[in-house]
């Protein structure tokens, strides 16, 4: 456990730095000074940041790996391409290889969280991240393993045939992470000019909010605010810093223990069904 928190080339040394960062600006600077750092359900979130920043992406990528090399050597089988075989972005500099894989990555990120606002059986994963009412750093982290599941699958197959470097694969999970982190800290951050641009948490906090101002939600850009304004998704009102309650409608009948919303989806589409 100490090798995969200090091994400064793993992706979890680094979410590590980037919490730490984010708490302490927190405590400098913190937009609500009301809200408290050990805040109701600090502990399943510590859980969450745990699992999902390492345990859950290990043992799907695990899982992923073992089911394309059964499928593979099956006769029609699907082929899926890897980067070893397909590398759009293969000999073009780091620099270009980093800014094609982040603009790819979050526009189609945008459409899967727009997908899981949308679609009733998505949703009811979803909720688990709209399950917090006091927003915070940690906050990022607060999602159902399922949605890992969701974003790879949805997103693996552009991605994977740009090729890119397997370190600035990293450090685009760092400076997403980093990004996502600030959207959700207690930090009066907007970026000025920036913020129809790059994604903040004076805008990524109206995502939260349990008013639907778009239909199905609002703001579901991750790294970049871009596409929220190019698309008419965006909700930023100037007469309002924050919203009056974060949340979504019934939230007071979503369970509260961590084993009970790690099923609920599933009851959810009993239900459904």
């Amino acid at each position: 456990m100490l090798h995969i928190i200090w091994d400064t080339r793993g992706y979890f040394f680094w979410l590590l730095m980037v919490s730490l960062f984010c708490w302490t600006l927190e405590r400098l600077t913190p937009w609500r000074p009301q809200q408290r750092a050990l805040r109701g359900q600090i502990g399943q979130d510590v859980f969450f940041l745990v699992f999902n920043g390492h345990y859950a992406g290990v043992l799907i990528a695990y899982l992923s790996n073992w089911l394309i090399q059964q499928v593979n050597p099956l006769p029609g089988g699907w082929r899926i391409p890897s980067p070893e075989t397909i590398q759009l972005l293969s000999g073009s500099p780091l620099w270009a290889q980093f800014a094609v894989f982040l603009v790819a990555k979050d526009l189609l990120e945008w459409g899967v969280h727009n997908l899981l606002h949308r679609v009733p059986w998505l949703w009811a994963f979803h909720k688990l991240h709209h399950s917090i009412e006091e927003l915070d750093w940690i906050g990022n982290f607060r999602f159902h393993w399922m949605e890992i599941v969701v974003y790879r699958s949805l997103t693996y197959l552009p991605l994977v045939m740009l090729g890119v470097d397997g370190n600035v694969i990293l450090w685009i999970a760092v400076v997403s992470t980093l990004i996502g982190h600030l959207n959700h800290a207690n930090l009066r951050i907007d970026w000025g000019p920036l913020r129809y641009v790059v994604n903040s948490p004076r805008f990524h906090v109206w995502h939260h909010d349990a008013v639907l101002h778009g239909g199905c939600g609002q703001n579901y850009g991750i790294v970049f605010s871009l596409w929220d304004w190019l698309f008419g998704t965006a909700y930023l009102p100037a007469d309002e810093e924050q919203p009056a309650r974060l949340g979504f409608e019934g939230l007071e009948a979503f369970p509260r223990s961590l084993p009970l919303r790690l099923i609920y989806p599933l009851g959810a589409l009993f239900k459904r069904s």
